[in-house]
């Protein structure tokens, strides 16, 4: 009676072994795609770009590292991530999420073009970080609520609350304040421009433009401009208005002043 060969049975029992133990053990490579958030609200129309394939968003849509976020014209998506940070996307504009480890606190996003406003959650870890890259630049943030536009290749930021800091792809960097706003233009390594107080029109222009409507914009969304005074945007009765500031001389309080938007009596707070 023949018996069959050593070498055959080890190769079996190895083959059969294999068969039994989870693939992730065995260094199989496992899916490339991390969660990164999900769609909290949505305009029509918004799509992400996932690889091959092209989904259209909605509201709980799962946003997965490296997914693209694209919005058409009038379209607009919020994005909640998941450590607690929130992106409102503009009109006509492409923002890929490249990485965002909750955990570690690491994000970087990508602004191909287009409108985007970040509400970052405070970082605390020492090597944590929030940045938006441009093709211009990058803003990076330690917990801020900032806005960055990127369009006929200038870069754009403006900070609503906290401490940004924009370089040039070249590593020249200014730090800009609540209230102030700078550029850097694309190609030609210049510097950023020297932040400047953003005015009142481009305030408003950066809030619109990025509203989605909802919490966490829903009803007034309040901006902090520095110490003492402040800016209130919204919308009553489908009409924009500003609640304007007054300041007492000699203290710190304000008393905000409703006033519509009226381009016949009020056109200065129309924006």
């Amino acid at each position: 009676m023949k018996t069959s060969s050593p070498y055959a049975f080890a190769l079996a029992l190895l083959l059969s072994f294999c068969a039994a133990v989870p693939a992730d053990i065995l260094g199989a490579p496992q899916s490339s795609n991390s969660r990164a958030g999900e769609v909290a609200r949505v305009i029509p129309s918004v799509s992400i770009a996932r690889g091959s394939k092209t989904l259209t968003a909605s509201a709980k849509s799962v946003v997965d590292w490296q997914d693209l976020v694209n919005t058409q014209i009038n379209g607009r998506a919020r994005v909640a991530l998941d450590d607690g940070s929130v992106l409102n996307v503009g009109s006509q504009s492409s923002v890929q999420v490249v990485k965002h480890d909750a955990g570690a606190q690491q994000t970087e996003l990508e602004l191909t073009y287009g409108k985007l406003r970040a509400q970052a959650q405070k970082i605390a870890k020492p090597d944590g970080k929030f940045e938006v890259h441009t093709p211009a630049g990058v803003a990076g943030v330690v917990g801020t609520d900032f806005y960055v536009a990127y369009d006929n290749s200038t870069m754009n930021v403006i900070v609503f609350e906290g401490l940004v800091r924009v370089c040039n792809l070249a590593g020249v960097c200014v730090v800009v304040k609540a209230g102030q706003m700078t550029s850097v233009r694309s190609g030609n390594n210049s510097a950023p421009l020297a932040p400047a107080q953003a005015t009142l029109d481009v305030l408003t222009e950066a809030v619109q433009s990025t509203d989605v409507g909802g919490p966490p914009n829903a009803g007034q969304t309040t901006t902090h401009i520095g110490k003492g005074t402040g800016i209130t945007l919204g919308v009553l009765a489908g009409i924009p208005f500003v609640v304007v500031p007054i300041v007492t001389r000699g203290s710190s309080k304000t008393t905000p002043v409703p006033t519509r938007c009226n381009p016949k009596t009020n056109p200065a707070v129309c924006g």
